[in-house]
């Protein structure tokens, strides 16, 4: 029987399937934020009709950085040892920049045992998108307190943190990170957003998201959990993207809205709610995400973002061929030239 229009699946602009996007089943415990994380990765790369094989997955060591097995299996992808993520990533981007990276971690194997190597990936504006699991616990080693927990927030077992929480946001805009962005597993339509910006963002992309551990830290004590999460929300903005291949279009009323080009044309659309924010404005975010921090609300939207920062390949006038592509004579300096830089050592 031949199949019917109606029963063929929905494709997008390149003619996937939203099949094409997804990786292998989770093996991750039955409602991990994480979990819903990956739908809105895949949703987000589904809708910009991003070609499977023009991507790079990369990771470090944890519950978060399983994620990448579970969407794009028709991607590249490595799973690096604990914390050395950026160094994997950096070296992706520099071999062929013409890759779309992505690097899904958590908030241990970034904030603590991989925090150097966070801190030069930023600093270089290293192109990825770079998402952090965020859930305060090590949740592979029975629930430990990790570096993002705050202070004061009770484990599972009712052990109070007495150290205060490293804010990766806060962290990423003080080294110059170019797109600084939070987010909450459960807020789909923000996430999803937020990360068509950040794939189209040409420099470092931060997107760190809340994502509760529901087996050790999503109880009343925890301000990871879901229930703190949704009360404690506060939205800077309602956020929408107009990819460069749509028109653009005004949907909301004249005033309220700030549009942010990206550097492929296309456009963030940031509603101002009750807030009036600029996201370009360095100073400006840094001292919201103080108030908000004292206050104890999770702020969640796009927090900095400058859209006209260069990036490491471009810096160092990386060649848009794959360097593996390229022929010895281009990449090998003549005779002539290490004649003369001997000579200088001299």
């Amino acid at each position: 029987m031949p199949t019917l229009e109606k029963d063929k699946p929905k494709t997008n602009r390149i003619g996937l399937t939203l099949a094409d996007y997804k990786g292998a089943e989770s093996t991750l415990c039955n409602g991990c934020g994480h979990d819903a994380i990956t739908s809105q990765i895949i949703r987000a790369f589904y809708d910009l009709g991003i070609e499977p094989h023009r991507v790079t997955k990369v990771s470090g060591i944890g519950c978060s950085s399983k994620t990448p097995n579970y969407f794009l299996n028709r991607s590249h992808g490595f799973n690096s040892v604990h914390g050395r993520m950026p160094s994997v990533a950096t070296g992706v981007a520099l071999a062929n920049r013409t890759l779309l990276n992505i690097g899904v971690t958590g908030d241990g194997d970034t904030a603590s045992i991989g925090i150097g190597q966070f801190v030069h990936l930023i600093r270089r504006n290293v192109p990825l998108v770079y998402v952090i699991e965020n859930n305060g616990v090590y949740g592979l080693t029975k629930g430990q307190f990790s570096a993002t927990a705050d202070r004061g927030s009770k484990s599972k077992a009712g052990v109070s943190n007495p150290l205060p929480a490293i804010d990766c946001c806060q962290l990423a805009i003080e080294l110059g990170c170019s797109y600084v962005a939070r987010s909450f597993a459960g807020d789909p339509k923000q996430l999803v957003a937020l990360l068509k910006g950040a794939f189209v963002h040409r420099g470092t992309s931060l997107i760190d998201v809340v994502s509760p551990c529901v087996t050790f830290n999503n109880h009343p004590d925890s301000t990871k959990s879901y229930d703190y999460a949704k009360e404690h929300e506060e939205l800077l903005h309602e956020i929408g993207f107009v990819p460069y291949f749509e028109q653009v279009t005004v949907d909301y009323d004249e005033g309220t809205t700030q549009d942010v080009r990206l550097h492929d044309g296309s456009h963030l659309r940031l509603k101002k709610l009750h807030r009036d924010y600029d996201p370009m404005s360095r100073q400006g975010a840094m001292r919201l995400l103080e108030e908000t921090r004292e206050s104890g609300e999770l702020l969640t939207g796009l927090i900095y973002i400058d859209p006209t920062s260069a990036d490491f390949t471009s810096l160092l006038n990386v060649v848009d061929e794959p360097l593996a592509t390229l022929p010895l004579e281009k990449v090998r300096p003549p005779k002539e030239a290490l004649n003369e830089i001997m000579e200088e050592l001299r």
